[in-house]
């Protein structure tokens, strides 16, 4: 499914644009509503993880090679598939089978992601009404639950073989839930009650 040539390959690839934003917006509004002194007080993301659970993958292993293909394309690094850590006998799961995919962005790759996941795939969720707040973890950490993969425009209608969900979560370097709300609420992300989200310039 992913593409092997394009028109840009060979050329520099640019900064990721949301991480320009931060750099120049985001880090100075929180410095000055957090009353924050020194830069490295200021949260920042570290990485985004998603997660693909399928519990059919026990009896139809090749689910999870599309799954493979189709979180591959979404994010634009290959997913890890994990394994089951323990067998439960009503569920016919043994250990160490296959049961889903992982894949842990960092860097250029994961500004990039967040970018289209709040420009682009947020917008096409059915009767969206914001982001819950209560999704914080109490040490700066947010998850949400995707229902559908079909959010995201690189995946292509006809080739999907089962519509699956997935868990995203936001890992930032603060331990504060309010530091971390506040860092992705400048990013964009549009929490229930919010106005309108963000948009960056680019």
């Amino acid at each position: 499914m992913l593409p092997k040539e394009h028109k840009g390959a060979g050329l520099p690839v640019p900064a990721p644009r949301l991480h320009g934003y931060y750099v120049k917006t985001v880090r100075g509004k929180l410095m000055q509503q957090f009353g924050l002194k020194n830069p490295h007080q200021v949260p920042n993301l570290t990485k985004i993880v998603l997660n693909v659970g399928m519990g059919e993958a026990i009896k139809q292993p090749k689910i999870l090679d599309a799954i493979v293909d189709e979180v591959a394309t979404i994010t634009g690094q290959k997913p890890l598939r994990t394994k089951a850590k323990k067998s439960i006998a009503n569920f016919g799961q043994r250990e160490g089978q296959e049961i889903g995919v992982s894949v842990t962005l960092r860097g250029a790759r994961m500004w990039e992601f967040l970018d289209r996941f709040i420009s682009t795939a947020i917008p096409r969720i059915r009767d969206f009404r914001g982001l819950s707040t209560r999704a914080f973890d109490g040490r700066g950490n947010y998850s949400l639950g995707v229902k559908e993969q079909m959010i995201f425009p690189e995946i292509n209608y006809d080739l999907v073989e089962q519509i699956h969900g997935m868990d995203i979560t936001f890992v930032t370097t603060t331990n504060r839930d309010d530091l971390a709300f506040a860092l992705l609420r400048e990013l964009g992300m549009p929490f229930r009650g919010d106005d309108k989200p963000i948009v960056v310039q680019g």
